[in-house]
């Protein structure tokens, strides 16, 4: 799969369905018939969206795990947490269960960002202060994450 590109604002309606971006379906034409994972993130008060095909990858990685061995099956347990398939309806919306809007707290306006090769759902307030926490010095993190490796990335 190619990477993913793009950021795009929707809203919410009250039932949890959202219009799917068409930037994002025309990036993923050729599996929007398969259909879609939708879960918790691990590290962000948001949601993980993997095109079935990506899920796939990522739970044969998963599977090669040692289930006799107590922590690998308290991950698995944690990490498929809540997990729901998801399609698009007819009208090109998807829906978003209550529990997974409830644990990403997701109000109205939401935020639908690339994220490599999934896409992540945020209330839009959420992913402002993400982006744009002091806290975190994009320069130094740039460096310690990209400016150490064996290849050249520019």
């Amino acid at each position: 799969m190619s990477t993913l590109i793009g950021t795009y604002e929707c809203k919410m309606d009250i039932k949890g369905r959202l219009m799917f971006p068409s930037s994002f379906k025309k990036q993923l034409e050729d599996k929007l018939n398969k259909g879609f994972i939708l879960k918790r993130s691990v590290f962000q008060r948001c949601l993980e969206l993997f095109p079935l095909d990506e899920w796939e990858k990522t739970m044969n990685g998963v599977n090669q795990l040692n289930r006799f061995v107590k922590k690998n099956n308290d991950f698995i347990r944690r990490y498929t947490a809540g997990l729901k398939s998801i399609e698009l309806d007819n009208v090109g919306r998807i829906l978003v269960p209550k529990d997974l809007i409830k644990f990403a707290d997701l109000k109205k306006n939401l935020v639908m960002t690339s994220a490599v090769n999934i896409i992540e759902i945020w209330d839009k307030e959420l992913y402002e202060k993400s982006i744009n926490d002091s806290e975190i010095d994009f320069v130094k993190l740039t460096e310690d994450v990209m400016g150490n490796t064996g290849d050249n990335v520019s």
